[in-house]
């Protein structure tokens, strides 16, 4: 026996099933049941004003009554009639419905069959029927990503000088109408001022660098070179064709018979101007040592220069350039097989073979220089390539530059021959120049006429290249350009560091993507 309260706990449960069902049916989203066939097993329901069906699996038991009239289709009606948009719609209509539903699901099929199981079985016949020549595609496609990267790497250095016929050519643009010059060569001043800027204003303090040298040291290096620097501008003054050129032959006399008291004071003279002189120099740097010139007019002059400090500084990024088209283009090759089974056109693989050294070309040069800074992407931390090596480069760009460029030997050239700078030096140094002679003049009671002390500052500016080069290597050892540029690359910030190689590649990306 069931309990009272068993009896309306199943009651309830069966009214709450049942008030389930029926709105699960019709009243959900307002859905309306319209008919069913339980022949054809469908459900026809009204849906936002739309007809839809669902499959109805509990088929109406054998000898078991059915109250509602049934069609000849096995539509069976709740309703006579049922209104939608405003119309009646009748049992006839229903069944119309309800066999045009059983026809949608036959049609669906047949779409199937056309579009995805045709064409894949299709694509496996043409497999089959011929693996080595399917196979073939991701083989070529990495030859060519390979091919167009190493192409455009060395477009990027060559030809140093235009190759082709000069018909048409916009200055400081690689591409003439018929012919190419290296992006590097061909861009060399832009690209040279935009380092020297880096480095004039993020790595080096020009003038606090001179401050390492000392005055008394370039001094006792300098004062052997003081005489031979004043016979030779005498020999100049007194030429040896000339019936008074003995009078040449004076300075070496005079000084020979001079008391050791009165050398020994000249000499002191001597030391004291060019120590001096230093310090002048090293106080007035700026304005006679123009490092945008030193650095661009040797770019320019060697348009070789630049080109090797980008290849020294980048050489693993150049040859992952090279070397990824070979994978990045296998992997695009496999799409591209994939294309060329379901597509049967002529033209896909030429297309897809253009597609290959676009993206190849495309996506080394990002996986190079992006992301920018350090970025987490779940337990992997992505930041390019090159920024992973600052450390690496900011050495091989300091060792280059401080041996091949910022030498002491080629900023004294350009101390001596930039137009912009030397005006300075030539007044500096003839002040100093006629200050120290006129010292030395007085105390050998020697009179000599300003003409002459200004030819003979003339004369000793024309020969100092002969006489400085005791100077080099104690400057390029004191000045440590080379520890000072790599300390201060390597504090720099990734967006700043970033600029060091990255304009190369973004003077023409987008001839080197089409490369």
């Amino acid at each position: 026996m069931i309990s009272a309260t068993n009896r309306f706990f199943f009651t309830c449960l069966i009214i709450l099933f049942s008030a389930c069902a029926v709105r699960s049916f019709s009243s959900i989203n307002n859905n309306r049941i319209i008919g069913c066939g339980t022949d054809t097993g469908n459900i026809i329901i009204l849906k936002n004003n739309e007809y839809h069906h669902r499959l109805f699996c509990n088929k109406v038991r054998k000898g078991s009554s059915n109250p509602y009239p049934r069609t000849g289709s096995g539509s069976v009606l709740s309703k006579r009639t049922v209104s939608f948009r405003g119309k009646s719609l009748t049992r006839r209509d229903l069944t119309r419905l309800t066999t045009s539903l059983g026809d949608d699901e036959g049609m669906n099929e047949r779409k199937r069959e056309k579009y995805i199981k045709k064409p894949i079985q299709k694509a496996i016949h043409k497999f089959k029927s011929r693996p080595g020549t399917y196979l073939l595609i991701p083989c070529v496609a990495a030859v060519v990503g390979w091919f167009t990267n190493w192409l455009a790497v060395q477009m990027i250095f060559y030809p140093v000088q235009y190759r082709g016929l000069s018909l048409y050519r916009i200055p400081e643009v690689p591409l003439g109408l018929i012919g190419w010059q290296g992006i590097v060569p061909c861009k060399t001043r832009p690209m040279s001022e935009a380092m020297v800027e880096m480095v004039t204003t993020q790595l080096l303090s020009v003038k606090e660098v001179f401050q390492r040298l000392d005055p008394k040291k370039v001094a006792d290096l300098l004062t052997p070179e003081v005489p031979k620097l004043g016979q030779s501008i005498i020999e100049d003054l007194m030429p040896s064709n000339r019936p008074w050129s003995w009078i040449s032959d004076v300075p070496k006399s005079l000084f020979v018979g001079l008391p050791s008291q009165t050398v020994e004071l000249i000499s002191h003279m001597n030391h004291s101007f060019l120590k001096d002189f230093t310090i002048a120099m090293q106080q007035n740097i700026d304005s006679l040592l123009n490092v945008r010139n030193c650095v661009v007019d040797q770019m320019v002059l060697d348009r070789t220069k630049l080109g090797e400090l980008f290849q020294k500084c980048g050489s693993k990024e150049l040859d992952f350039l090279t070397n990824s088209g070979l994978w990045f283009g296998f992997i695009l090759g496999l799409i591209q097989m994939v294309v060329a089974l379901f597509w049967d056109n002529p033209w896909s693989l030429s297309i897809g073979g253009g597609i290959v050294g676009l993206a190849t070309n495309w996506l080394a040069l990002k996986w190079i220089f992006e992301p920018v800074n350090p970025t987490k992407v779940g337990p992997f931390i992505l930041q390019g390539q090159f920024l992973r090596r600052q450390k690496e480069v900011s050495a091989e760009f300091s060792k280059f530059f401080a041996e091949n460029i910022l030498t002491s030997k080629k900023m004294w050239f350009s101390i001596l021959n930039d137009p912009t700078t030397t005006p300075a030096f030539h007044e500096l140094f003839g002040a100093h120049l006629t200050k120290f002679a006129k010292s030395v003049s007085s105390g050998l009671g020697v009179g000599l006429e300003p003409e002459v002390l200004k030819l003979a500052a003339v004369k000793a500016i024309e020969k100092l290249p002969n006489h400085i080069g005791v100077l080099h290597s104690y400057v390029d050892e004191k000045l440590q350009l080379r520890e000072t540029l790599r300390i201060s690359m390597e504090k720099m910030s990734s967006a700043q560091f970033e600029r060091v190689l990255h304009p190369i590649f973004e003077e023409d990306e987008l001839t080197l993507i089409m490369a």
